[in-house]
């Protein structure tokens, strides 16, 4: 993979460009995908978006989400796009597995393949140029950066701005999370100049919301959750029932691991949700507990130092239990 400075003079040569990212896109797929979208049309560049799956109905409203290819429901659509790239963008994912059954026809696209992405351990073989940064707060910080440094400044328009401001606030928790960098706030400033609505942005996220989802919330709080204050763990399990119970679609969890931490001296937190085909974890963590190494260590996941995804082909219960007994050998760490 060769540093993507390199492919700054490619950008002036319009192309037939396709933008991916992981599959249940956030915000900060969803957002540096949609961000750099908007860029790249400006440069002449004829773009569409491919999402491996849908994604959660509090991202719809994102300037261009209702032009992206849903790969699941649209398969013949996307693949005969895919087909004509000239340009594959991938971005906040680093290996190919990420996008689901995406992944065969990203490995075999013939065209030039582009990583932008902030996770650790990046399948770097797989891409002609890329950059890959841990220290960064968000994809959508690191796409800020390609279109600054490339020198297109001058393109950051109200959609591209509330598109990276989307991922940079959800990535860094409304910016309380360490990743909130002095440069990240840099950027904000910058995205505030060209006079989008910051406001507007937050609502979109964070309240827009049906009932059920506030009331399912309340309910795995009360009785889902269990807490290990001789590990300074909490454990939260959520059952298939629990989600057709209270008709939970996807995204309408998001953010729901992030309550454990708020209780005094809890360093990591667990979520797990039983769905389909998988056991879904969620793993974040505080101070100098390493959530990646645990995912990939025990739960075939991985992500950043604190916080991290990962999966079980088990049964719920049997997950529940193996966690309970793998947070054990960690004792000493989370004290």
């Amino acid at each position: 993979m060769e540093a993507i400075k390199l492919f700054y003079p490619q950008l002036a040569v319009p192309a037939k460009v396709v933008i991916t990212t992981h599959q249940k896109p956030d915000g900060d797929a969803m957002g540096s995908s949609l961000g750099l979208y908007h860029f790249l049309v400006q440069l002449g560049h004829s773009v569409t978006v491919i999402s491996p799956t849908n994604w959660a109905s509090f991202l719809k409203w994102m300037p261009g989400a209702d032009l992206v290819v849903d790969f699941d429901y649209s398969k013949e659509k996307a693949l005969s796009i895919l087909a004509e790239a000239e340009v594959l963008f991938c971005l906040d994912f680093n290996i190919f597995h990420r996008t689901k059954h995406l992944e065969e026809h990203l490995a075999a696209a013939n065209c030039t393949k582009i990583l932008i992405d902030h996770h650790q351990q990046p399948q770097e073989e797989a891409f002609n140029y890329g950059i890959s940064r841990t220290d960064k707060s968000s994809t959508c910080e690191m796409v800020y950066d390609f279109i600054v440094e490339s020198g297109h400044d001058d393109k950051i328009n109200s959609k591209v701005a509330e598109c990276l401001y989307t991922g940079v606030m959800t990535d860094t928790g409304s910016f309380r999370f360490p990743a909130a960098s002095a440069s990240v706030h840099r950027m904000i400033a910058h995205l505030k100049d060209v006079g989008f609505n910051h406001t507007i942005v937050h609502e979109n996220i964070y309240d827009n919301f049906l009932e059920n989802r506030l009331r399912f919330i309340g309910y795995a709080l009360l009785n889902r959750m269990e807490v290990f204050y001789e590990y300074n763990t909490a454990l939260m399990a959520v059952t298939k029932q629990d989600l057709l119970r209270f008709h939970i679609k996807t995204g309408d969890s998001e953010g729901l691991v992030n309550y454990l931490l708020t209780i005094q001296g809890i360093k990591f937190g667990a979520l797990v949700i039983d769905r389909d085909e998988e056991r879904k974890w969620s793993f974040r963590s505080k101070g100098d507990f390493d959530a990646n190494t645990f995912a990939r260590t025990h739960f075939e996941g991985g992500g950043h130092f604190n916080a991290a995804g990962g999966r079980s082909g088990d049964t719920l219960d049997n997950t529940v239990k193996k966690f309970k007994q793998v947070i054990k050998e960690y004792e000493v760490q989370l004290q």
